[in-house]
């Protein structure tokens, strides 16, 4: 289904039009046998790289796009409604790269945005900790100040890209309990002492690799901090307010892909002597998801807005996330109920549309958190 866009350039127009050229001929070709393989699409993510997708929200000057986020965000929709293993990939590229974009110095930017950016470096986001879960605050790994290094030691867990990126923002703690003795250091895969883990046997996005990380005095140069000392949550939290909404877009675009599978089913398969599609039961289903779908990419795209106009959006951002991919659920598990019993079988997506929609109810933040900072901002609550 072509979906009615108001872009807000010619530039923009350009883009999206790019992105579902490159998805229609690179992504959803390939999205069947690599997920059945379990193969991370590595070549794809350089082929976006090189034609300037993966750096959408950042600067020119390092060989980003420049792009307000209501533009990036649609382009992540386009390419997880051909494959949410490479959208997904790309926002948790574009969540990696923010620590040195917004936080580091202007020799780190130099250094490390435009290889990043143009696609040849990949990076993962090492916050979360096999007993921490959501309590990122109080985290466990320790990065000690040794000379010209910090020697770090710990595991973390759940790292989308594990064993596949080439740095990983490794979020330690520095200094004393809480919060605020949380750091960030931007460390080379190559790190000795880096080891990631076996990888994890997921039950959606199985072409996207997900393993813990062990830090064993693994030695990262000072000059990798990024920030102050003690910034770390602070850097932690902003970044994933803007990779809520990545996983937002992300929602929608696998939302609707659902949806337009199930729209061409329904108008082909004939029952009793007409087209299931014609029959008010499914029909109306079918009206219910794609106005669930319109909503979700509405409330996403207002808080995008409202990032680009630099007002407070944390707390929409929560809103869009738990919305978007609440609608990916459901509209996924009614795709599979539209096609009955084909819907249960792999030769048709939409099995794997619904595995792939549990994923991002958990990921970024569960929803239960998103419900709890919502909540939160409604008793007048930090």
């Amino acid at each position: 289904m072509n979906v009615e866009r108001i872009l807000p350039t010619e530039e923009a127009e350009a883009l999206i039009g790019l992105a579902q050229e490159l998805a229609d001929a690179e992504l959803a070709p390939r999205a069947s046998d690599f997920e059945a393989r379990g193969e991370f699409p590595r070549e794809v993510l350089r082929t976006l790289g090189r034609a300037g997708l993966l750096g959408l929200p950042y600067g020119e000057k390092f060989g980003g796009g420049d792009q307000p986020y209501e533009v990036y965000l649609q382009v992540l929709e386009i390419l997880a409604s051909r494959w949410l293993t490479v959208a997904e990939a790309v926002s948790v590229h574009t969540l990696a790269c923010y620590p040195v974009a917004a936080f580091g110095t202007e020799e780190q930017k130099a250094r490390f945005l435009p290889d990043a950016i143009g696609g040849e470096l990949l990076g993962a986001y090492c916050l979360s900790e096999p007993a921490g879960g959501s309590d990122a605050a109080n985290l466990t790994t320790k990065a000690v100040r040794d000379g010209e290094d910090y020697v770090v030691n710990g595991t973390k867990a759940w790292i989308t890209h594990a064993g596949v990126a080439d740095f990983y923002n490794v979020f330690s703690r520095t200094g004393g309990p809480g919060p605020k003795g949380i750091s960030c250091l931007f460390a080379d895969a190559t790190t000795p002492g880096i080891v990631p883990q076996k990888r994890e046997k997921t039950m959606g996005l199985t072409g996207s690799p997900v393993a813990q990380v062990a830090f064993d005095d693994a030695r990262v140069p000072a000059d990798r901090l990024v920030g102050a000392e003690g910034i770390g949550f602070t850097i932690a939290m902003s970044a994933l307010d803007s990779g809520r909404l990545g996983i937002a877009a992300c929602a929608v675009g696998l939302a609707q892909a659902a949806l337009d599978y199930a729209v061409e089913y329904a108008q082909g398969r004939q029952q009793f002597g007409s087209r299931i599609i014609d029959f008010q039961g499914l029909g109306f289903m079918l009206a219910d998801m794609a106005t669930q779908i319109s909503a979700a990419r509405a409330l996403y795209l207002s808080v995008a807005r409202l990032r680009d106009a630099g007002r407070p959006y944390s707390v929409e951002a929560a809103k869009a996330k738990l919305f978007a991919t609440d609608v990916a659920m459901k509209v996924t598990i009614d795709a599979v109920q539209v096609l009955g019993g084909y819907g249960y079988v792999h030769d048709h997506p939409v099995e794997r549309y619904m595995r792939e929609a549990k994923m991002l109810q958990i990921v970024e933040g569960t929803n239960q958190i998103q419900r709890l900072v919502i909540s939160r901002s409604l008793a007048g609550k930090p």
